[in-house]
């Protein structure tokens, strides 16, 4: 009897580890779908990449080196907090919309330069948006 719980015990602790394999390797999807459109989104004559991490791969100029720095990030598509006081920066036209999963987690974050703490969040992630002038520090 005491061997056929512990077989048992063995075999739910051996079941969980599989099952918690899974659910973690999931849970670590990085998949983005990004496009930038140099001109706003109203002028049309957007571009659109690809990343996907592990193993890194996509259509996005150098996805090795765009995964391994998204991927040290915590919330790099987070909103600016609506209460935040912004300069009245204007840094040009551009828009870019970042879709897909992160870490597991589904984003929709859409990215412009109207003001100077839009202008800081597309920096933050700049290394994402290939043709957004002012997330590459122009």
């Amino acid at each position: 009897m005491r061997l056929a719980l512990a077989l048992c015990l063995v075999a739910t602790v051996v079941g969980c580890g599989v099952g918690a394999a899974a659910s973690t390797e999931e849970s670590s999807v990085t998949d983005l779908r990004i496009t930038i459109w140099p001109e706003g989104r109203d002028k049309g004559n957007g571009g659109t990449y690809t990343l996907r991490c592990v193993p890194a791969r996509g259509s996005l100029p150098r996805p090795g080196a765009a995964c391994t720095e998204l991927l040290r990030m915590s919330r790099p598509f987070r909103p600016v907090p609506p209460d935040t006081f912004c300069t009245d920066l204007f840094g040009g036209p551009q828009e870019a919309l970042v879709a897909g999963t992160f870490k597991g987690v589904r984003v929709w974050a859409l990215f412009s330069a109207t003001n100077g703490c839009q202008i800081a969040r597309a920096k933050r992630i700049g290394f994402l948006l290939p043709g957004f002038a002012t997330a590459a520090g122009a």
